[in-house]
């Protein structure tokens, strides 16, 4: 088979081969040669020493562990694990490990002990799973100086993505109990491959899961991010929940399945959880946030039930309650301030009225609930919302209307300096000094106005400023 390798990565392996070093391409890079897809991201593994590496590459730095891709934070580095980052001009970092055996693993995440090795059989023998534990060496001509590509596959890599399976390297258990959070990543790989799951790993994942509960949060929030953002973040979900994970992630969506919400006057019954489900699987937006505030918009419902004499089930307040839930997750998951206050906005607000009627005020106290950045996301979650509920049309003519209002109102923003008094006419109305008086006096005509804009008449709030 022929690789397509581009000439920049041909000069990295060129430099280890020019001094007899051994040199593999690795990981996700060599699945999606053999598949056929772009390669995003480049990894290596050579059985030069992280010194030596330096050596060839001036500008390179030694890196802690292979945190790259982290959708929140950045590199630590040190020399514990052997990987030496390389700057790229196109601000890519590619990595370059010596190639290592492991001792045990005592906190299900990082090996105790790192020795070197010189065999790549045994540096992919520590790897998760079998599409990732394949490596291109390559071999330089002498003859023409161009490079000949040997792909090693000593797990059967190759087989499992014809089949397309994710399958742990040798025992799953002990894969598992190695790293938990390979637990979640091999679902993130199977909904993001829209591959299945082999039947002992699953299996595997199933009895271990509970395993997750020693991972750092920001790890789990991070693969979890990347379902969201995935191809098909529904499946993903599901898949999570199938096997026992989302209980350990998101209790607080797990205990929304089993509780219906409609009452017999539906034509379909699904209960919240399922609601839940089907509110992500058709959530516009590609944001992972976005995905994740569709998801748990009704997470509040379980706190909050009330049945009506007609049978239907209400959940008042769900809406507050939920938002209160996000933000215990957001911090569970250390998002930052900004992914917080967005993913409370969103819970805590999808219940608004869709009204084309609405005042000018009431819609402005939509917007600021909602956040003038974040309308276009919340539209997202509530159409995700109709069609998870069963609705057929994502979009109802009131929606289209309230839609517009919204630009209207924002063509015209208002503020006080638009009232039609100022600070003087309020000082020489009330024969009064400049002071905090006159800014108290004009914001309480200010959120008069905002209530019926009609009010915004000279003549009424100069009368208005004697009784304030």
């Amino acid at each position: 088979m022929a690789y397509k390798i581009p000439s920049h990565i041909k000069n990295i392996l060129d430099k280890f081969q020019k001094v007899n070093f051994q040199i593999f391409i690795v990981g996700g890079a060599v699945r999606d040669l053999l598949m056929d897809k772009i390669v995003s991201d480049w990894d290596f593994t050579t059985d030069a020493k992280p010194d030596e590496i330096l050596q060839l590459f001036q500008e390179g730095f030694l890196e802690r562990s292979s945190q790259k891709g982290s959708t929140f934070g950045e590199p630590f580095y040190d020399n514990k694990f052997g990987t030496v980052g390389i700057p790229t001009t196109t601000a890519e970092i590619y990595e370059i490990t010596t190639m290592r055996k492991e001792g045990t693993y005592k906190d299900y995440r990082h090996p105790d002990k790192v020795a070197w090795t010189n065999k790549i059989e045994e540096d992919l023998a520590r790897r998760d799973f079998t599409v990732n534990a394949m490596a291109l060496r390559a071999e330089l001509s002498s003859k023409n100086q161009a490079f000949s590509f040997i792909l090693i596959d000593p797990f059967h890599g190759q087989d499992d993505l014809e089949n397309q399976l994710i399958k742990a390297v040798g025992d799953p258990n002990t894969r598992f109990q190695e790293d938990a959070l390979r637990l979640i990543r091999a679902v993130r790989f199977a909904t993001e491959l829209e591959f299945g799951i082999d039947e002992k790993t699953l299996e595997s994942i199933k009895k271990n899961a509970h395993l997750l509960r020693e991972i750092a949060w920001e790890r789990i929030r991070d693969e979890l991010f990347k379902i969201l953002g995935g191809v098909n973040p529904y499946m993903g979900i599901v898949t999570l929940r199938e096997v026992g994970i989302l209980q350990v992630i998101l209790p607080e969506l797990e205990r929304c399945f089993g509780i219906k919400q409609e009452g017999p006057k539906h034509d379909r019954i699904y209960d919240i959880g399922e609601h839940s489900l089907l509110t992500l699987k058709e959530c516009s937006s590609k944001d992972p946030l976005v995905r994740l505030a569709a998801l748990l918009h009704d997470v509040g419902k379980p706190d909050t039930v009330a049945t009506q004499n007609d049978g239907n089930v209400t959940f008042y307040n769900h809406d507050t309650v939920g938002g209160q839930i996000a933000l215990k997750i957001a911090k569970r998951f250390n998002l930052s301030n900004k992914q917080t206050d967005k993913l409370y906005q969103l819970v805590r607000w999808h219940l608004f009225t869709v009204d084309e009627n609405q005042t000018d005020s009431a819609i402005r106290r939509f917007i600021k609930n909602v956040g003038v950045e974040n309308i276009e996301d919340m539209m997202a979650v509530r159409i995700g919302d109709r069609l998870g509920g069963g609705t057929q049309k994502a979009v109802s003519w009131r929606m289209e209307k309230f839609r517009q209002r919204i630009k209207e109102v924002l063509k015209k923003p208002f503020s006080i300096a638009d009232l039609k008094v100022n600070g003087n006419d309020v000082m020489k109305t009330l024969n009064i000094k400049p002071g905090p008086k006159v800014g108290e006096i004009l914001q309480k005509l200010f959120e008069e106005v905002l209530e019926d804009s009609s009010k915004n008449n000279r003549k009424y709030l100069l009368s208005k400023i004697k009784q304030v």
